[in-house]
Parts: C-alpha cells; sequence; structure tokens
C-alpha cells in the first residue's frame, strides 16, 4: 500500500508559491536565494529516488512538464519516467510520459493510487490538492524544507481544515544556510 507524501517548499511565513521562479509571482525565485547546501540537495535525490510516483494538482504538472522534459541527468530521468496522476477536471491530454489524469472524487482516486502502488507517492507544490489531501486526512506524511525568509504574501500552503490535524515530528535537521528540514507523520 502507497504513502501519500506532501513535499513542499516553504517560507517562514507559510508561502509555498513559486519557489523555482517559474510563475509571475513578485518574490518567484525564492528558494534560490538561500543555498540548502550538498545536505538539501542529497535530501531531495533520495526523495525522488525514493519515490513511486507523483501526485500533482494541475498548475504545478503544467509547470513540471514544461521544464522537466528538456533536462537531463539522473534526476530529471527519475522525474520524467516516474508515474504521474494530475488531479484536475480540465486537463485532457497531458504530453507527459507516463501521465494519467485523476478526475472526480478526490478520496476515491487516492484510494486506487494506495491499491496501485507500494512506495511513495510525492505530492510538490499543489496548494489547493495538498489543502484537499489534508482535510479528507489523506497525507500519511509532510517534508518541509522551511527556508528562512518572510515573503509576506503568496499562496498559502495551509488553508482551513474541517478540524485540527495533528502531526508528529518524526525527523529534523538544518541544511546549508539555515534551511529547516521538518518532516511530519501522522
Amino acid at each position: 500500500m502507497a504513502r501519500i507524501v506532501v513535499t513542499e517548499f516553504v517560507s517562514l511565513d507559510g508561502v509555498m508559491e513559486d519557489p523555482g521562479g517559474s510563475e509571475s509571482f513578485k518574490h518567484g525565485g525564492w528558494s534560490f536565494e538561500i543555498s540548502s547546501g550538498d545536505d538539501g540537495t542529497q535530501f531531495k535525490v533520495d526523495e525522488t529516488m525514493g519515490s513511486d510516483a507523483m501526485l500533482l494538482g494541475r498548475v504545478t504538472y503544467e509547470g513540471f512538464a514544461e521544464a522537466w522534459p528538456e533536462r537531463d541527468g539522473e534526476f530529471a530521468d527519475r522525474f520524467n519516467t516516474m508515474p504521474k496522476y494530475v488531479v484536475s477536471s480540465t486537463l485532457r491530454d497531458p504530453q507527459w510520459t507516463n501521465t494519467t489524469v485523476l478526475d472526480g472524487d478526490l478520496p476515491s482516486a487516492v484510494a486506487a493510487l494506495n491499491d496501485r502502488h507500494e512506495g511513495d507517492v510525492v505530492v510538490h507544490g499543489s496548494a489547493r490538492l495538498v489543502q484537499g489531501l489534508l482535510d479528507a486526512d489523506l497525507v500519511d506524511e509532510m517534508r518541509l524544507m522551511v527556508y528562512p525568509v518572510v515573503l509576506g504574501s503568496g499562496k498559502r500552503l495551509f488553508g482551513e481544515t474541517s478540524d485540527k490535524k495533528p502531526l508528529q515530528l518524526t525527523d529534523s535537521k538544518v541544511v546549508g544556510d539555515g534551511v529547516a528540514i521538518l518532516v511530519y507523520g501522522r
């Protein structure tokens, strides 16, 4: 049975919008301004190599699908070849290799993914999807790379939920120039 793992770059004030700078957010690229060092890079490589599949919202999917097929190397090869699932009611003909569109009831779609995979199904970005997964108690683990910056505006990782969602810190470390890697489980 798969585990749903949310992995995010986030500012101290909870902003997760456009850490790579490919969108039109006024603070776009903020994660590149602070080094996560070799340990931070290795954390992301290990996470990607250990993942069975990706689960993405449409906006994140479209950004990834535009960027990753043009890249090469072990990390890019893994991103490009692993199964990808996109939660969308508008995307009809995905072009990125190994992509399946999930439409309809989120809990049912996630249950089907849990049956289809044995390892981690990782969610990158995808704020609305993450908020829906959290609200429906479908997240098994959260991996946050918290950057020491307050952005003051932008799309936030956490929104309102129907009830509190207790988590337990299972791992933490500081890498690079003060980037905190925090791992939470149910």
